[in-house]
Formats: structure tokens, C-alpha cells, sequence
């Protein structure tokens, strides 16, 4: 049942040159909610010509803002977590709406981002610059010393996803702003209420005019001319690979981090805890309908603990309540038709292939039941597709051998699981991913949010996690003194 809240839309504007505009031409976006199909909002679609002007605005606030002392900086990132913590229930509510992640998570989604933005400020003020003697090094002498320090790097490209809103921008904006930089933020188009109102909380907490700009569109109508505009010095963009790869061929020369999609494996070994490794992948692999990218999408388990495993897993799944986001579900709506008509497809073709339907396969609109599929081969699509929905293949095999074949054969290298209790066994399998984390006994997992964060091959470039990102988006610049 819908409150009277929801039913009030939501009418947002950009932040551009520190003041909230409509654009020019007055073009807006609607937005409907993926779980009620009801209208609940809209965002101005910008033109290219105020594409310019962010980032110009943001070039312009970014020469004062750089020369800030770290302490205001970080003041200014305390007092944005404060006023998130405080609206967290508006928040939450708009993110539940706006992309049918469950209330409850929805609300941690805004803590653990206030949580972030505090260790972000605290860690910031211990990246410090080195001194550096030349000794007798390469023609150098003790008189020759170096002064090394992290600098901005200018105005950043903060490009979001729509799975975590919230978090994933911020992740982005407040490193760029505690080294320095200013921000331009495109949201996601679904997800840009929640990002928008997530910046109102950032200008109240002290932002300084210009420094960070928003622009709201379609990405097919701004994107390039975000991605190739000469006032951009960093893009910091999480999404889909081939949208990324198109990207980094656009931006040329810009650095770039990129979180992109993954294929996590759960390598399973016949003496792993079978049911902590059942509890840990249904969680893994069916959490927020499975539209993450370090969301566990295929389980290569040996063949002689497959049977009692899929059984497991089976129980654990059908426990999942399917439903509404305002119901609290487990499984909600996916974020629109077509990704549910893609993830059915990918079902379709494995069982037109001879895979197993163990539980599941039940489709409602966008709406997906959890489904778990048995009997997977090579030969099926959804062995190496990323389905972003609520699907897990079981594919087995006869070593862990054949298991480390399969799973480095993907394109992506995000990350991967390992289930066993033979410590030596775990090692020597995580050394052979081709992956950029491997989780012993756990399931793939985006945080801590201070560990290092990172994909190989398809699924990225560059690190992430507290200190990597204030790292990736400064530079260092050297002093030389000759005595």
C-alpha cells in the first residue's frame, strides 16, 4: 500500500553555480517507481551547452577550494555525514521508491555512506607528502632533497549507478572534494531523486557555490559530452563494461577509475561447511535481487558435494519473501522490464540446453523469484553472461583445477569466492583468480569499505576503498632544492 508520501511527486532541480535551476528549455524526465510503476518524481534533462557551464562552474570554485586547509575540508565532509544520519528515513524512503531496494537497506545504505564520508575526512588528513634527499644516487648529492606532495587533480567526472545510489556517489565526491578537486556528478537517470537529495544535504552542510555541479539526462544525450570535455581531469565511473570500455576509448589521455561488471564465481571443494557456504551464497548471490556487481553468479562446486549443496542452497532460497520494497521483501522488482526480460532469457536458453530448474523460474512484470539452476554447462550463456537478476547457475565439476579454468576463462576479474577447510588448498586456488579480491569462506562483498576495491581485465581499472580513492584522485608534485 502506497503512503500518501510516495504519492507526492518529486520535483527536483540540478545544482549549478551553487544555486538550484531549472534547466533552460525547461525539458524534464519522469520517473516511475520500478516496484508500483507510479509516477514519483522528475529531473531536468540538460542541454550540452550547461554541460559547459558545470564545468566551468566547477573549475572556477575548484581554484579556492584546493587552497582550503584540510581541517575545513574536512569539517565540511563531518557535517554533510551529520545531516544524511538526520534525514536518513527521507533518504532511505526516496531510494526504496526510486530503485525498489528493500526500506531497511535502503536506510543502511544512507548510514554506511555517512560512515564512509567520516573515515574519508579522518584518512584525508593523513595523506601527506614525503621529503626525499638526493644522496649519491644516479648523479644526486646529499645537498639535492625533493619535496613531494599530493595535489589536486581539478574538476572530477563522478558518474554513478542506480543499484547504490547513494553510496556509490558518494564513495566518489567526497574524496575528490577532501583532496582538493571539484566534482561534477551525473547520477544515474534512475536514482538521480536520491542522489539529488543526497547533494541538497551536502550545500546545507557549508558547500562552497560552483564547487560541485549536478547534471541530470540521458547518458546517450550528455554523455559524451561530459566524457570528452577538455575541463574534465579525472572520471570516476561505476556501471556496465561495455559502456565503460566506449568510455575510456572516448576520454583519451583523462585517468580514469572504473568499477565495471563481474561474474563472481563460489568455488566449492568437497570438504567445505556445507552449510555456512549455502547461507553465505544465497546471500551473496540473491541479495538486492542480485543487481550488484560483486554478487556471487555462478557456483563451480565439485561433484561429490554438489547434490547435498544444491539442496542447501534450494531451502535457503525458497526462505527469500518475494515482493515490494515497502513490504520489506528480500526479492524485489528489478530496476525495469527489460533487465527482467534479459535475466529471463538467460534462464531460458540454459534450461532450452538442458539445465536444471531447481527452484524458481517464475517471472511477475519485472518481478523475479529467486531461481536457482543445476546441471549448467560452458555451452550455456549463463556461464559467462553477468544476468544482474536473481539467478545463480551451478556448474560441476570434477577438480579444482577445472574449476580455476572455468572461472579464469571470463572476460571479468572482479571477484571470487572459496569454500573449504583446507587452509592450503584455499590459498592455492585464490593465487591462480584472475580476479581482484578473493573472499576465503565468505561471500563476495563489496566492503569494508577501507579495503582496497578493484577488477581486472573487463571489470575495471584502477583501486578504490578509503585511501586508494583519496590517492586516485590527487597527484604528486615535486619541489627540487639544489644546495
Amino acid at each position: 500500500m502506497l503512503t500518501n508520501s510516495v504519492k507526492t511527486l518529486s520535483q527536483k532541480n540540478v545544482l549549478l553555480n551553487g544555486e538550484w535551476k531549472e534547466n533552460k528549455d525547461g525539458k524534464r524526465i519522469t520517473l516511475s517507481s520500478p516496484s508500483t510503476a507510479e509516477e514519483i518524481g522528475s529531473i531536468p534533462a540538460l542541454s550540452e551547452n550547461e554541460v559547459d557551464k558545470a564545468v566551468e562552474s566547477a573549475n572556477t570554485a575548484q581554484k579556492e577550494w584546493k587552497n582550503t586547509a584540510l581541517h575545513e575540508r574536512k569539517q565540511l565532509l563531518y557535517h554533510w555525514a551529520d545531516n544524511l544520519v538526520d534525514n536518513k528515513e527521507e533518504i532511505g524512503y526516496m531510494i526504496m521508491q526510486e530503485v525498489a531496494k528493500k526500506k531497511s537497506s535502503a536506510i543502511d545504505e544512507v548510514v554506511r555512506t555517512a560512515d564512509l564520508i567520516r573515515h574519508t575526512a579522518e584518512e584525508g588528513c593523513r595523506i601527506t607528502g614525503d621529503l626525499l634527499t638526493g644522496d649519491s644516487y644516479n648523479g644526486g648529492s646529499p645537498s639535492k632533497i625533493a619535496q613531494v606532495n599530493r595535489v589536486p587533480l581539478g574538476v572530477v567526472l563522478a558518474i554513478a549507478p542506480f543499484n547504490y545510489p547513494v553510496n556509490l556517489s558518494a564513495s566518489k565526491i567526497a574524496p575528490a572534494l577532501m583532496m582538493g578537486n571539484g566534482v561534477v556528478f551525473k547520477p544515474a537517470t534512475q536514482g538521480s531523486l536520491s542522489g539529488i537529495m543526497m547533494i541538497e544535504q551536502l550545500e546545507k552542510a557549508g558547500l562552497p557555490a560552483g564547487l560541485v555541479n549536478i547534471t541530470t539526462g540521458r547518458g546517450s544525450e550528455i554523455g559524451d559530452a561530459l566524457v570528452t570535455h577538455p575541463g574534465i581531469n579525472q572520471i570516476s565511473f561505476t556501471g556496465g563494461s561495455e559502456t565503460g570500455i566506449r568510455m575510456a576509448q572516448k576520454a583519451s589521455m583523462v585517468p580514469m577509475v572504473l568499477e565495471l561488471g563481474g561474474k563472481d564465481p563460489a568455488i566449492v571443494l568437497e570438504d567445505a561447511d556445507l552449510d555456512k557456504t549455502a547461507k553465505e551464497i544465497t546471500a551473496g548471490a540473491f541479495s538486492y535481487s542480485g543487481q550488484r556487481c560483486t554478487a556471487i553468479k555462478r557456483v563451480l562446486v565439485k561433484e561429490e558435494a554438489a547434490d547435498e549443496l544444491v539442496g542447501k542452497i534450494r531451502e535457503k532460497a525458497e526462505e527469500l519473501k518475494i515482493g515490494q520494497p515497502e513490504e520489506n521483501a528480500d526479492i524485489t522488482p528489478l530496476i525495469n522490464e527489460k533487465s527482467a526480460d534479459y535475466v529471463q532469457g538467460l534462464i531460458d536458453d540454459a534450461i532450452d540446453k538442458g539445465a536444471k530448474v531447481i527452484t524458481g523460474d517464475d517471472k511477475n512484470g519485472s518481478l523475479l523469484a529467486p531461481t536457482l539452476l543445476d546441471e549448467v554447462t560452458s555451452k550455456m550463456r549463463i556461464a559467462w553472461e553477468e544476468p544482474f537478476g536473481p539467478v545463480l547457475p551451478v556448474i560441476r565439476v570434477k577438480t579444482k583445477e577445472e574449476a580455476i579454468e572455468i572461472a579464469n576463462k571470463s572476460e571479468y576479474g572482479l571477484q571470487a569466492s572459496v569454500f573449504t577447510q583446507d587452509i592450503d588448498s584455499a590459498h592455492q586456488i585464490a593465487d591462480q583468480l584472475e580476479v581482484g579480491s578473493v573472499q576465503l569462506n565468505g561471500k563476495t562483498s563489496r566492503g569494508p569499505d577501507h579495503f582496497p576495491f578493484l577488477g581486472v581485465k573487463q571489470s575495471g581499472q584502477g583501486v578504490q576503498g578509503v585511501r586508494y580513492s583519496l590517492l586516485s584522485l590527487s597527484r604528486e608534485k615535486v619541489k627540487v632544492f639544489n644546495g
